[in-house]
């Protein structure tokens, strides 16, 4: 028999649901991380979990729901310098600083995997919602630049994105690059900076 939950039984084991996936997820991973580990600290059965959540990816998206408008305050701040070098430098370094402070986001970044996995089970335009928050900013903020003329405009806002993510990789491969890691990390934001301006 299915138990009913009161509607602050539902926000507490809700909000304890998303607090516990938020650091197993970043941690172990959506396939290593139990049914029974994600409702251990709700105090609920794990058939109860589905009343909650209709699958371990559809809390996974939830997760990223709850966490993006955090980092779109961090992007939004950068994002409020007029373009130009440094504020595009500023954008590769907010965007590297989140790899290496934030474990949830690190990990998205490093297993597309499981991104694919939670898209394939919600669907795209579910984990779509995340967009407004985190890219569509970004990609207003450079088509505005390529607009006044700023931001070079031989490639589309969605492929400087690209452009901007790729100091995130030093940051993934940091263990290649020895004690020169945060020179080699500089200069490539100060390079592709200085490459994307007009």
């Amino acid at each position: 028999m299915a138990v009913a939950f009161t509607t602050e039984e539902r926000a507490r084991i809700t909000a304890s649901l998303l607090d516990t996936a938020e650091e197993l997820f970043a941690t172990q991973g959506l396939k290593k991380t139990s049914l029974d580990e994600l409702v251990a600290a709700s105090g609920i059965a794990k058939g109860s979990f589905y009343a909650f959540f209709e699958s371990k990816e559809e809390l996974y998206k939830e997760v990223m729901i709850r966490r993006a408008p955090m980092l779109g305050k961090r992007l939004a701040a950068a994002l409020d310098r007029p373009p130009g070098v440094e504020a595009l430098a500023h954008i590769m370094r907010e965007l590297i600083d989140v790899l290496t402070t934030d474990p949830f986001y690190r990990r998205l970044l490093t297993r597309p995997e499981e991104l694919e996995a939670v898209a394939r089970r919600v669907g795209a335009e579910e984990v779509a919602r995340v967009t407004p928050h985190l890219l569509t900013p970004l990609l207003d903020y450079l088509a505005r630049g390529q607009a006044d003329g700023v931001i070079v405009a031989d490639a589309p806002p969605e492929v400087l994105v690209g452009v901007l993510r790729t100091a995130g990789l030093l940051v993934l491969n940091r263990d290649r690059f020895g004690p020169d890691h945060p020179q080699v990390v500089e200069a490539t934001i100060n390079a592709l900076a200085r490459g994307l301006v007009a």
